[in-house]
């Protein structure tokens, strides 16, 4: 009977523990983004950096077709750092919400030709001859699990094996290390 209990104890913990993560999580951004502009009402804080999102969105959306623009990148073009630093988070940035789906194509690749290890990634970039690389290979981005950095690897196209599932449902099981299932 104590087996059972201790039992239905541990199956309880693993079905609330991540709802209440996910709570504790989205009540803390909440809280940290309502602290940002203090108001006396619960939310308006959240509601008004949203507001100045959408409207810096939407003012940035009109100045890049602008000659604003191009004063921008001659300014970043005379500090190479801020450039790269630039362009690296706003490339990051449109892989995930933009019009450039950088993690769509999921691949395995074989690691070496006597194994049968593989690793999970997804080619970034197959276009690779501009950088003196050989015909025959791509950019495959491979995500650490449970953090949000990976490695950039040079594969040959022999050594890869499409996976025929949702970037997005391949992305959570790299990240969460394998648990989680894909969805048919």
């Amino acid at each position: 009977m104590i087996k059972n209990i201790i039992k239905y104890f541990l199956q309880g913990l693993l079905y609330i523990a991540p709802i209440g993560v996910t709570i504790y999580v989205i009540y803390a951004a909440f809280n940290f983004i309502d602290g940002i502009i203090p108001f006396g009402i619960p939310g308006l804080g959240l509601l008004v950096v949203i507001a100045l999102l959408v409207l810096i969105g939407y003012l940035g959306g009109i100045i890049i077709s602008s000659p604003f623009n191009s004063l921008f990148q001659k300014l970043l073009k005379k500090a190479p750092l801020l450039e790269t630093i630039y362009s690296s988070v706003k490339d990051l940035m449109n892989t995930f919400v933009g019009n450039k789906k950088g993690f769509s194509e999921p691949v395995l690749v074989k690691i070496y030709d006597n194994s049968t290890i593989e690793r999970i990634g997804f080619i970034t970039n197959e276009e690779v001859e501009s950088l003196n690389i050989t015909k025959g290979k791509v950019l495959v981005y491979m995500p650490h699990s449970y953090a949000i950095s990976g490695q950039l690897f040079v594969v040959e196209k022999k050594n890869i094996t499409k996976i025929d599932k949702p970037s997005s449902e391949v992305m959570k099981l790299i990240i969460s290390g394998g648990v989680t299932e894909i969805e048919s």
